[in-house]
């Protein structure tokens, strides 16, 4: 159990003495530290690092087997292999930056800069996640329905423009919007709103779009020469990343809005609601990998191979992403 001696979180002691109307006062309303939680909520503070352990492993384990898998057991490196790589990355770190709360918070708990340094850097990766999972959407969209027309851009080239632009953009865009968030007051509500829109809800419109045309598309006859199983993975795609919208993102940004709406939230139900959906966005470097399952024909035998300790083919390229009709033998 937390000592008397538990200092309070440096955010928390900076709201008892500045103004109410200070802009750290309005950007903790938004950003809770772990301290916050283990003072007022010892046993779901516990509850919680329990659960972000397994998550890390769990998360570590697949993703680092999926990264190998694509990057030495994949061939062709199309459009949606290099998107995934991308995604793989950005799960990584969000992974590895688990362990990292709790090693902040035993050594350098009060520390302000730190706290904010370790917040920039997971929700820059949790937007290039989000963005990432957009663009293997998009791409899945054009590569059922609009064959012919997108076919010069979904070239591995313009694939990995798009990925450097996604970073560049995650940071600049998730560093500024933070940056002006604490030092103007004013603007602290509407910045981090702008932020969600630009990252989170704008991405998930996208989604929702190009997952209702495909569905429409794919019963329409002129795409029924395509085989079945291209179709099901194409949807079964989609799918999946919308549950991992709905599971992962969706509370944690929902929350925002309702801090946005009404900052005079009681503080323990703020406190309560941001760390369970935090965990909750975590949760999505477990759940990718069902999304890898459906970018190449052979992901699933590949692991199983590699978890057999045999020596796997070559896992074959994207199906959804190439045109040409393979052949039986």
């Amino acid at each position: 159990m937390p000592t008397s001696s538990t200092q309070l979180p440096a955010l928390d002691s900076i709201n008892s003495t500045q103004q109410p109307n200070s802009s750290v006062y309005l950007f903790s309303k938004f950003i809770h530290p772990d301290k916050e939680l283990y003072t007022e909520f010892y046993s779901l503070w516990i509850a919680l690092m329990v659960v972000n352990a397994i998550i890390f492993l769990v998360g570590v384990v697949l993703n680092s087997l999926a990264l190998y898998v694509f990057c030495f057991r994949t061939k062709t490196k199309t459009t949606s292999v290099i998107y995934t790589i991308n995604l793989i990355v950005t799960d990584l770190l969000v992974g590895f930056s688990l362990p990292v709360r709790i090693i902040m918070f035993y050594s350098a708990g009060d520390c302000l800069n730190c706290s904010l340094v370790h917040i920039f850097g997971y929700f820059v990766n949790m937007y290039c996640s989000i963005l990432f999972l957009t663009c293997i959407c998009v791409d899945r969209y054009l590569a059922i329905v609009q064959v012919e027309a997108s076919r010069k851009w979904r070239n591995p080239t313009c694939a990995k423009g798009i990925c450097v632009f996604i970073w560049i953009f995650a940071t600049v865009v998730t560093f500024s919007i933070l940056t002006m968030a604490i030092q103007f007051a004013a603007c602290c509500l509407s910045k981090i709103l702008l932020l969600m829109v630009c990252e989170y809800f704008f991405p998930l419109i996208i989604i929702i779009f190009f997952t209702t045309r495909i569905m429409c598309a794919l019963s329409k006859p002129s795409l029924m020469h395509q085989s079945r199983e291209r179709r099901m993975r194409a949807v079964q795609l989609l799918t999946t990343v919308l549950i991992i919208f709905m599971i992962c993102f969706t509370p944690f940004h929902v929350r925002q809005v309702a801090i946005s709406i009404n900052p005079d939230m009681p503080h323990d139900v703020s406190l309560l609601v941001y760390h369970v959906t935090v965990t909750l966005s975590s949760l999505n470097s477990c759940m990718d990998p069902i999304v890898y399952c459906f970018v190449t024909n052979n992901f699933q035998s590949t692991m199983k191979n590699i978890f057999r300790k045999t020596e796997p083919a070559q896992t074959s390229v994207d199906i959804l992403g190439m045109n040409k009709n393979t052949k039986g033998s």
